[in-house]
């Protein structure tokens, strides 16, 4: 338990996949530059097109925001996990484990209804140490926290 609350962060903190993150963002905003440049170089588009043209740049660049809006954010009442459409917040009771195995696209929380929860905002695609950090200090501030520690 001791080395847990070595490596639990003070509170609040927000946990989130930063370099996927900036990727999106940067991507979104270059496609989304670009198409509507095209649109208004392009001397035979008709009004219509054109805005064609930028409404299908600003879908594009939503889906983008939309895919970097995970996170997971921890303070002294329990965890809010932010994934790409839903957000839930969990008491810190409510949180058995923190699992990030070998292989999983983004972490777990097994909760004490039996269900498990993915936490979309630690994922190790691009960020893969960044995210055993955020892992590891998920799963420490639970433990410190939670009932992580008596149910194991």
């Amino acid at each position: 338990m001791s080395d847990a609350l070595s490596e639990a962060p003070a509170l609040p903190v927000t946990f989130r996949p930063r370099r996927t993150r900036a990727v999106l963002l940067a991507t979104g905003a270059a496609m989304f530059v670009v198409i509507t440049a095209v649109a208004l170089i392009l001397e035979r588009l008709h009004p219509g097109e054109r805005m064609s043209f930028v409404l299908t740049a600003a879908l594009f660049y939503g889906v983008l925001i939309l895919l970097s809006r995970p996170k997971v954010v921890a303070d002294e009442d329990g965890v809010t996990v932010v994934n790409l459409t839903r957000s839930r917040r969990l008491a810190w009771a409510e949180i058995v484990r923190v699992n990030l195995r070998v292989g999983d696209p983004w972490v777990f929380l097994d909760l004490s209804d039996g269900t498990s929860l993915p936490a979309l905002g630690i994922q190790p695609g691009i960020g893969k140490a960044q995210a055993i950090r955020d892992a590891r200090a998920l799963r420490a501030l639970a433990e410190t926290r939670g009932s992580g520690a008596e149910l194991r």
